[in-house]
């Protein structure tokens, strides 16, 4: 019986050309299989093959866990019981019993011969697929050889890749034959079939036709810094020269239009607007709205938004056809873009204004003159009111030092007191919401302040109401909200 193991390990490795190792590998979980086949229960069963007389033996093994933590008697033993066996034994490891070992003859032989077969094409698909990706061969080019589902298979060399339907262009109509492009978007290492996931929608597919299309880009001379699309409809691209001789946007668009054109019919028919980039945020969305004329701008930095002031001719092309060019101009950019006449401009800038004065008349105890003065002067806070530098208030005409000096201090007596009242509010916040995990002093005067004081409280609201509430990112707020409902699933 030994004889046999070690001439059928011996032909396999000479017939399939891998190490011994493996075929051993492979034929201990062939016997392995088998063996198994014996019990009712899902058993965990090991065989051991000495490599040098071919004899083996067959074990069955439980993983010890804790005495209260035996979940699947077939496959694990409690610490108590397993202790009995060996004194030895630790947690995690796993208790063998001996077993009888099959009979080795042609249906172990065959069964050894599947399994190796089997492990030899993983083999192989596993290094072509590595020697692949190691190229970096980000852009795929290769023929369509099936159609599966309407997702299409392609075929590049040796290796095999799927592009899955909703990866593709709307409207485009592939078929068996057809060459195709597509851009390597991730890896599967899981799947049974093709491995490599391909789309033909992505930004990066965009931005790797114009490297090309434009033997510039490759030379390092430009830059495509980002890209945003509207697959099959419209699409922006930004570019950046590296030197100061060459032209980014004349570049990509080429003689005539014919690199842009070539990179369009790729694209069925997609059109591609070329924009200049730049490293200052106002610019880069000025030059992303072109064509249409801005007329001024006002970045909120700490919301990362910007509102974009047109005059009515504009307007509607700022805007472009269902919201699609501020929409594409947002995604390239970054920034969230808020269109906006000019009659929606003033009557928003006095709405603030008038919450502005408001503030201050009601913080400070002052009229509405001095408010207005303070509004118009580009104060928003009681903290700018009472702490920048005296010389840039004292620069203000319509108010003397001593108003100033008066201000500064009523300022700064209400800011004491808001902070008092605040860590009073945050004691009587009940304990289970703040010892809550991820809980911070200043969320918990926020939720304080808008009476939100106990854990319960806090697990009642929607995520986008505690957003709204507190001004948190949308992720710490699900966060937030999961936490303080765990006693619901307890």
């Amino acid at each position: 019986m030994s004889r046999e193991v070690l001439l059928l390990v011996d032909a396999l490795a000479r017939e399939k050309n891998v190490e011994k190792n493996i075929v051993f590998s492979a034929l201990e979980l062939a016997l392995g299989s088998a063996t198994k086949k014996r019990f009712r229960d899902d058993a965990v069963v090991r065989v051991a093959i000495d490599h040098e007389t071919g004899n083996y033996q067959s074990f069955r093994r439980w993983q010890v866990v804790e005495n209260d933590a035996v979940e699947d008697p077939a496959r694990q033993i409690s610490l108590n019981e397993a202790l009995q066996r060996d004194a030895n034994i630790q947690l995690e490891e796993f208790i063998e019993e001996t077993l009888e070992p099959i009979e080795f003859g042609r249906i172990g032989a065959q069964a050894a011969k599947q399994v190796i077969f089997q492990k030899i094409r993983d083999a192989e698909r596993e290094q072509i697929l590595n020697d692949f990706l190691e190229r970096k061969e980000y852009m795929v080019t290769g023929t369509i050889k099936r159609m599966e589902r309407g997702n299409a298979i392609i075929e590049s060399g040796k290796v095999e890749a799927a592009l899955p339907r909703d990866q593709m262009i709307p409207k485009e109509n592939l078929r068996v034959g057809d060459r195709v492009r597509a851009y390597l978007s991730k890896v599967d290492r899981t799947a049974r079939g093709p491995q490599l996931i391909l789309s033909r929608i992505v930004p990066e597919f965009l931005m790797k036709l114009f490297e090309l299309e434009v033997p510039e880009i490759e030379e390092g001379l430009l830059e495509v810094k980002c890209a945003a699309r509207d697959p099959g409809s419209r699409a922006k691209i930004a570019v950046k020269s590296n030197d100061q001789r060459v032209d980014p946007i004349g570049t990509c668009v080429g003689m005539r239009g014919s690199r842009v054109q070539a990179v369009t019919g790729e694209l069925a028919g997609e059109r591609v607007d070329i924009i200049l980039w730049s490293n200052d945020p106002a610019t880069f969305v000025i030059n992303a709205l072109a064509p249409a004329e801005i007329s001024s701008i006002v970045v909120d930095e700490e919301k990362h938004c910007m509102d974009i002031v047109v005059d009515e001719e504009n307007l509607a092309q700022a805007i472009g056809r269902g919201g699609q060019n501020v929409r594409l101009a947002s995604d390239l950019t970054g920034w969230e873009l808020n269109i906006m006449s000019m009659e929606d401009s003033q009557a928003k800038n006095e709405e603030e204004l008038s919450v502005i004065r408001e503030l201050f008349m009601e913080k400070l105890d002052v009229d509405e003159e001095v408010a207005e003065i303070l509004a118009q002067e580009s104060f928003t806070t009681l903290e700018e009111v009472a702490y920048v530098p005296l010389s840039e208030m004292l620069e203000i005409e319509s108010l003397d030092e001593k108003t100033v000096n008066e201000l500064r201090n009523r300022a700064r007596n209400m800011l004491l007191t808001e902070a008092i009242v605040s860590e009073e509010n945050v004691e009587n916040l009940a304990e289970d919401l703040r010892s809550l995990e991820g809980m911070d002093n200043e969320t918990a005067r926020k939720l304080a302040a808008n009476g939100i004081k106990t854990q319960e409280d806090l697990a009642d609201l929607a995520v986008d109401d505690l957003v709204e509430m507190i001004e948190i990112d949308t992720e710490r707020a699900k966060e937030l909200i999961m936490t303080a409902r765990a006693p619901w699933f307890t």
